[in-house]
């Protein structure tokens, strides 16, 4: 779950967000973004900051969801959205169905 800045010694907020959204690819996916056979080779992976949703597995997979995942995971720490950000984003915003069904802290009551 680590950020690619926190492999060059830094951390700040920002870093967490990353963790966020390696946690939500997980979640949906069921294997992680960055991987590799060892150690080194998954921080190297980290650093490129390269991932893909492959059809197979990401096809029933909203836009939406993916678009959050995108903008939790961009390499550039300023870049990178805010706790408010996400928070906001259309599919965690709309994920708790409809509003009369919503508590007022915006979680879905069952």
């Amino acid at each position: 779950y680590m950020a690619p800045e926190l492999l060059k010694g830094r951390y700040d907020k920002s870093s967490d967000l990353w963790s966020v959204g390696t946690i939500v690819y997980i979640l949906l996916a069921g294997y992680p973004p960055f991987n590799g056979e060892s150690d080194p080779a998954i921080f190297e992976s980290i650093k490129r900051g390269h991932f893909d949703f492959p059809l197979q597995q990401w096809s029933n997979t909203s836009d939406e969801a993916k678009d959050l995942i995108k903008c939790l995971l961009r390499r550039d720490p300023r870049k990178r959205f805010t706790a408010q950000e996400a928070l906001m984003h259309p599919w965690i915003v709309n994920c708790g169905g409809s509003s009369s069904k919503r508590r007022k802290s915006g979680f879905r009551m069952f």
